[in-house]
């Protein structure tokens, strides 16, 4: 009988362990390969780094070149995960092992889904089966969208070869493509980039003076583009694209904040100061690069006559949801301007520019306003080029610095 007992009891206390063994299994720490499908079934890679922490769980770290995305809310049940990037809507969802993860990067509001999978282990982004036969190295004049209804439009590539990799970005007149990060596989360039807003990838054949390819942006949408080689190639000024129509001769605007308050430049906080007006959407990953900085502007620039204020416009099927995305990205990053809520269900230009009709179109998220002091607009700039564009960067805020400091003096 005391045998029996013993017996049962060793049962029952391997059955716990195993339980909770299960309950607690993690994915392997270290580096992963993740890959997505996108369209014409082209596989979109980028690296993450799982960490563990006794206090914090499970964290990860997102690559793209010299780019490092601190994910905190990675969250697990049983052999679920689910990973949700700073600031964004998108999330990855799935099963796990300790050595492979499969599932998708969902987003919500545009109802859009990427196959996701990844394994462990693998440090290496794209694969070199050859080496490369040029080097892209330098200045590029390429013109993307060929071959759809829509208009061409020009971006400026700017790349680095070193051994084989490849790193750099696309600027439009727009913005940036932000980090991409790829390899010369013979004569195939292959670059990537995902941040948890969109996934990235350029496929293109190479030339020492030509690019001939496509660029996947998910699974909802390709452009075929060419590209030539120009050093002194440069895009429009980011200050002449957007400007007031005649008959108009000052912004205005009356949208909600998140307290249900309806805000305006009239109101009493803005009269005789500098204003910048920022156009943007919590989903726009230039337009989190622009926040950023201009969160740190204000941090190390202390003046009661400059105020920024923010225009969200919003593809959150709701008001709760979109206000939900604000108030995330405000404590993500430290945002303490205020941020009104411009519209919801769609981030389509055109939309937005009927809430701005003194604009002549809002061709860009982000776009900001500069008033002076007076309520006259002395500037508008179009887009904005983030850290990954380098030197451009540190020319907008070198220039932006200036232009801020020449309307408080006035």
């Amino acid at each position: 009988m005391r045998f029996l007992f013993l017996l049962l009891s060793v049962v029952v206390l391997s059955i716990f362990f195993s339980c909770s063994e299960e309950k607690n299994k993690l994915p392997a720490e270290g580096i992963w390969l993740a890959e997505m499908e996108v369209m014409d079934h082209q596989i979109l890679p980028f690296n993450f780094k799982i960490r563990k922490s006794a206090t914090r769980g499970v964290s990860m770290e997102i690559y793209n070149a010299e780019e490092v995305i601190a994910v905190d809310e990675v969250l697990i049940d049983g052999d679920s995960i689910k990973i949700k990037t700073p600031v964004f809507e998108g999330y990855i969802a799935g099963t796990f092992t300790e050595n492979r993860m499969e599932g998708q990067f969902i987003k919500e509001s545009l109802d859009r889904i990427v196959p996701f999978q990844a394994k462990f282990g693998e440090e290496k982004r794209f694969t070199n089966t050859e080496a490369a036969t040029t080097d892209i190295s330098g200045i590029w004049e390429a013109d993307f969208d060929l071959n759809s209804e829509n208009d061409p439009y020009k971006a400026k590539g700017i790349f680095t070869q070193k051994n084989g990799r490849v790193t750099g970005t696309f600027r439009t007149a727009t913005g940036d493509y932000r980090y991409l990060d790829g390899v010369m596989d013979g004569d195939s360039l292959k670059i990537s980039a995902f941040d948890g807003a969109h996934a990235f990838l350029f496929s293109a054949k190479a030339t020492d003076s030509s690019l001939n390819g496509a660029f996947y942006s998910g699974n909802h949408a390709k452009e075929i583009f060419v590209a030539k080689r120009n050093k002194d190639f440069e895009l429009p000024n980011a200050d002449s694209l957007t400007f007031l129509k005649k008959g108009y001769d000052k912004v205005e605007f009356s949208f909600p904040d998140a307290s249900g308050k309806m805000v305006s430049l009239s109101d009493d906080r803005f009269k005789n100061k500098v204003v910048l007006v920022q156009i943007m959407g919590t989903w726009c990953p230039n337009c989190l690069d622009e926040s950023k900085y201009y969160v740190n502007y204000l941090k190390n620039n202390t003046n009661s006559d400059f105020e920024i204020i923010a225009l969200a416009f919003e593809y959150a099927k709701t008001e709760e949801k979109a206000f939900n995305s604000i108030q995330r990205l405000r404590d993500r990053i430290g945002v303490e301007y205020p941020i009104l809520l411009a519209q919801t269900g769609t981030s389509d230009k055109k939309l937005a520019n009927d809430k701005l009709p003194m604009l002549n179109h809002v061709l860009s998220y982000p776009t900001s306003i500069f008033i002076d002091k007076k309520g006259a607009v002395r500037k508008i700039h179009t887009g904005f080029n983030g850290p990954a564009t380098g030197e451009k960067f540190i020319e907008f805020k070198n220039d932006f610095e200036a232009f801020v400091e020449k309307l408080l003096t006035e």
